[in-house]
């Protein structure tokens, strides 16, 4: 892969790094395209994030930067313009640099999921979902699945005030959906989330009772440390459908290089240059 000096670099920030998979995805991709592109992980700590934000984007070749854990709900308040999506999930997963300076965020989680598993021929609306986790990711995927027509959310978070915070702002952005808040409970669900970091180490418990899922329920999972964590394990075992971590980020990539300003794909063609390790 070409790097020069005219290379536009996209900086991943989170922390940590070892789960990152988007490098093994976009600089494939950007190599096969001729674009002369990079995304570059970078392992910030919540302590030093809102001075390495700004820095960053002091830069003149940084085309934009992909936001991760522990920084998507902080980056909020640090953003001169929101889309819809950001007010709503309450988190922010892209930035770029508007003409003037400012910085711009959007939000895509959500919507790589709900794409994801509209493609897999799961209907949507009119479905009851369980979203563990209401940080960033979670936040983000509740809101798309609200926007496609569920008709009940079931919110847990291990900080209730988080949910509580989720459910409220679903109830007004989306009025006729039933929200249920501080109960990790899958029982009757038809779509089951894990959004929490759960899964990302071998010894991390399982984020629900399996017991209460039945094999009608499809499971979906956003850790990408490995592709069939325990949780998505045990599903798919019991007979359910189940989506993988990694097929969030491919279905959102797309809707990322629009918003970098960067010629578009697909992700079919993503996946066929993709190089993924765990």
């Amino acid at each position: 892969m070409k790097i020069n000096g005219l290379t536009q670099i996209i900086a991943h920030i989170g922390y940590p790094t070892h789960s990152f998979k988007a490098p093994m995805i976009y600089n494939p991709y950007f190599e096969h395209a001729g674009i002369n592109a990079l995304v570059v992980p970078m392992a910030c700590q919540s302590q030093h994030y809102e001075v390495f934000l700004k820095a960053i984007f002091s830069l003149g070749n940084v085309q934009g930067a992909l936001i991760t854990m522990p920084h998507k709900v902080s980056t909020v308040a640090m953003l001169d313009q929101q889309s819809a999506a950001v007010k709503v999930a309450g988190a922010c997963n892209a930035v770029k640099r508007g003409e003037g300076g400012e910085l711009i965020g959007d939000m895509f989680d959500g919507a790589g999921f709900t794409r994801g598993v509209l493609n897999k021929g799961f209907k949507l609306r009119g479905a009851r979902a369980l979203v563990i986790g209401a940080g960033g990711v979670g936040s983000a995927i509740a809101a798309s699945l609200a926007g496609e027509g569920v008709s009940m959310m079931r919110l847990f978070d291990a900080q209730s005030q988080a949910a509580n915070t989720l459910g409220a702002r679903l109830k007004l952005a989306y009025p006729n959906i039933e929200v249920e808040c501080g109960l990790n409970d899958a029982s009757t669900m038809d779509l089951v989330v894990n959004a929490t970091p759960l899964g990302m180490n071998a010894q991390d418990p399982l984020p629900t009772d399996m017991h209460k899922i039945s094999a009608s329920t499809f499971v979906g999972e956003v850790v990408m440390t490995t592709q069939m964590t325990p949780f998505l394990t045990q599903a798919k075992r019991m007979g359910c459908t189940v989506q993988v971590g990694t097929d969030m980020l491919f279905e959102q990539i797309p809707a990322y290089l629009e918003f970098f300003g960067l010629p578009p794909t697909d992700a079919a063609s993503l996946r066929s240059f993709a190089r993924i390790e765990y």
